[in-house]
């Protein structure tokens, strides 16, 4: 059986295993520097951001090494990569530090010396109409609680990761799959399906018509991107054109992520090129009409609608259900008073022609 070890003046304590017939202890430094390891993918920026030597982390990471008593990482030419007990105890030890903080939070609050706080991921890239209605529904109810929201604007993978790693508590992202396919301990609240605005050339048949086929579109280029914005969107498009063109991949913006630069390249590509927005409108919205100005591209860009709605993706609000129950009420909330609006698409309430 383990035997108590105190710790020195400051340490923190978090478990007491025996190796070697020994008692040593886990310490919750120890946890932290292991898991700041693992999220840097190199002990040099690790050390950068928990502002501590090289050496020292290495050292740290080795005792830990040690006290469990076998790998947690591989050092090889690419990087560092977690071992199986690696894997396990970065898994344990996101769950012990979460609990740590909420519960030092709680302390602290029931001392008068603060209020709970909840890490909100906002990812760019959202549509400007639901952000807004979110991020105030998140304020009103949070601050009906009594509650500090942090917000984080970093993207969201398809497994909402840093949710699920408990890097943060919730986040306004994309379902790509049925809610009940997101992992544990992940909880979700759907607020409506939206698709993205498609763009071709006014050259192209599918412009006179004012819609698009997916095996149309799938036999252009289609500028869509970039993948680091929202990976779990792009991968899940590129998989649906993939059902018709096998060979599809989208194309990179050629230089910022700007809708209008990107009209400028389509319009004077050598192919017919297309371009795919992210997700900004309510699936079956009616689609517009905008003209870019002839002294800035050689054509025009049409704005049409894609058939079927095959390209969907559904907005909710995702968190960790092992949240303590008054910050998963400030969401619960929060998602009830979320009630999205179809935006305005570009050019249905401006002039015909708008400057690069």
């Amino acid at each position: 059986m383990a035997r108590l070890k105190y710790p020195a003046h400051g340490a923190e304590l978090v478990g007491l295993p025996e190796a070697a017939g020994a008692p040593q202890a886990i310490e919750l430094r120890h946890l932290r520097y292991f898991t700041a390891v693992a999220d840097a993918g190199s002990f040099t920026h690790a050390a950068e951001r928990m502002f501590i030597a090289q050496p020292t982390l290495s050292q740290q990471i080795r005792r830990l090494e040690e006290i469990v008593g076998t790998p947690l990482l591989q050092r090889r030419r690419e990087g560092l990569r977690l071992t199986p007990a690696g894997t396990v105890l970065l898994h344990a030890s996101r769950t012990v530090l979460s609990l740590v903080d909420h519960e030092v939070n709680r302390t602290r609050q029931a001392a008068g010396l603060g209020r709970p706080r909840l890490r909100v991921v906002v990812p760019p890239g959202l549509p400007d109409a639901l952000a807004v209605e979110a991020a105030s529904a998140l304020r009103s109810a949070a601050a009906a609680a009594d509650v500090e929201i942090a917000w984080l604007e970093v993207p969201l993978d398809a497994e909402f990761s840093l949710i699920r790693q408990r890097r943060a508590d919730a986040g306004l992202g994309w379902l790509t799959a049925s809610a009940e396919a997101l992992p544990a301990p992940l909880d979700v609240m759907s607020l409506g399906d939206f698709e993205p605005d498609v763009w071709v050339p006014a050259r192209h048949p599918a412009a006179r018509r004012g819609t698009i086929g997916l095996d149309e579109l799938a036999r252009m280029d289609v500028i869509h991107g970039p993948r680091r914005l929202g990976p779990g969107i792009y991968d899940a498009w590129t998989r649906v054109l993939q059902t018709v063109n096998p060979r599809f991949e989208f194309s990179d913006p050629p230089l910022r992520h700007s809708l209008q630069m990107d009209l400028a390249f389509a319009a004077t590509a050598d192919r017919t090129t297309a371009v795919l927005t992210g997700p900004g409108l309510i699936a079956g919205s009616r689609p517009g009409l905008i003209r870019m100005p002839r002294a800035m591209v050689n054509q025009d860009m049409v704005l049409v609608d894609l058939e079927h709605h095959p390209l969907t993706a559904t907005a909710a609000v995702v968190w960790n259900g092992d949240l303590p129950r008054p910050l998963q009420q400030v969401l619960f909330d929060a998602a009830d008073g979320i009630t999205p609006s179809a935006p305005a698409r570009t050019g249905e309430h401006e002039p015909a022609a708008i400057g690069l």
